[in-house]
């Protein structure tokens, strides 16, 4: 079975590598030693504000609620109604009286929220913006890995896409993951896709046997432990927080490992004034939003392309022309709601 798990994280790679080859003109990212372009993190001032206006109407018109991952571009985050984490965002999208949701994140959010609100319009803004942790798990490999282990409850992370959350029976994020997994009675437990992320949780859970689907972040494997020594170096009054999706010697190394609304509630708290930001770097406007007159610091290379497809375009153009929509089978979309619905009630 392994080699069936292998290949679907090659296939994720190639989705990746087709993807980011299409982005576009202006900013070359280099990750994991290969080369891309993805769009310019410099537009027009004038052009910006212009969209936005633009977006603002065409959403009271539409009766909409927009909502933002802490990983969009800065002129994305400043026209959401919320900006959060995975859970923070099902949660809103599960509460939402709109009637039209616009979820400027990768597909899997989005598909929550469908999921979680099966009767409304859900739009995702470009169908580019994909999480390829996401892709590197399938149902059809998950069922053979469930037979392997009858009996073993599955944890899918919610960067899971909808056809896993129906064979899965509870989703968790990197904020609640160790307390849901505590909470299973189960000795041996199924975790999906981050090896990472499954690995930390392993940290806090001694009693029981970890079944590791061998995924990743692309962009949390592309922090590296070299490149917080640098700036801890460079920086030795900051402290090093990251994401508990990069690799256990990067989490070894940091002073803490948070979600990233984690991140935002400890370093409003913290009397400490300098981080080192071991997450996409988009995290660090909200952070200067959040927590004004600290420093900041962001890891080279430690860049979403897929976060970033989303443009002011694309959000003008989803209201504009309904255009995107989500649209799911109704017993998956019965089956996936369990598992979600079961994460938000647990909690932080």
């Amino acid at each position: 079975m392994l080699v069936g798990r292998l290949a679907s994280l090659t296939l994720a790679h190639i989705i990746c590598r087709e993807e980011l080859a299409d982005i576009g003109h202006s900013k070359r990212l280099i990750l994991h030693g290969k080369d891309y372009y993805t769009r310019s993190d410099n537009p027009d001032q004038r052009t910006v504000n212009a969209l936005q206006t633009k977006v603002l109407e065409l959403k009271k018109q539409r009766q909409a609620i927009i909502l933002g991952h802490n990983y969009q571009r800065k002129e994305v985050q400043e026209i959401s109604d919320f900006l959060g984490d995975s859970y923070g965002l099902s949660v809103q999208a599960s509460k939402t009286d709109a009637k039209v949701i616009v979820f400027c994140g990768v597909d899997f959010m989005a598909e929550s929220a469908k999921i979680l609100n099966p009767e409304k319009t859900v739009l995702h803004p470009n169908l580019k913006a994909k999480c390829p942790m996401a892709a590197m798990v399938d149902a059809k490999s998950l069922r053979e890995l469930k037979a392997e282990h009858p009996g073993a409850p599955v944890v899918s992370y919610v960067n899971t896409s909808a056809e896993v959350k129906a064979e899965t029976d509870i989703c968790c994020t990197s904020a609640n993951a160790v307390k849901i997994v505590q909470s299973l009675p189960d000795k041996k437990i199924i975790f999906v896709p981050d090896t990472n992320l499954g690995l930390y949780v392993q940290r806090f859970v001694k009693d029981k046997e970890f079944v590791l689907w061998p995924g990743y972040c692309p962009t949390h494997m592309n922090i590296v432990k070299e490149e917080l020594v640098k700036l801890k170096q460079q920086h030795p009054e900051a402290e090093i927080l990251v994401h508990p999706e990069c690799s256990p010697d990067v989490i070894d190394y940091a002073d803490h490992a948070f979600s990233t609304e984690g991140i935002i509630r400890h370093v409003v708290s913290s009397p400490k004034t300098e981080f080192i930001i071991g997450t996409e770097e988009n995290m660090i406007h909200r952070l200067r939003k959040e927590a004004p007159g600290k420093t900041y610091y962001a890891v080279p290379g430690a860049t979403c392309p897929n976060m970033r497809e989303i443009t002011l375009e694309d959000v003008r153009d989803a209201l504009e022309k309904l255009q995107y929509k989500i649209e799911l089978p109704s017993d998956i979309i019965r089956k996936a709601k369990v598992p979600l619905e079961r994460m938000i009630a647990a909690g932080r």
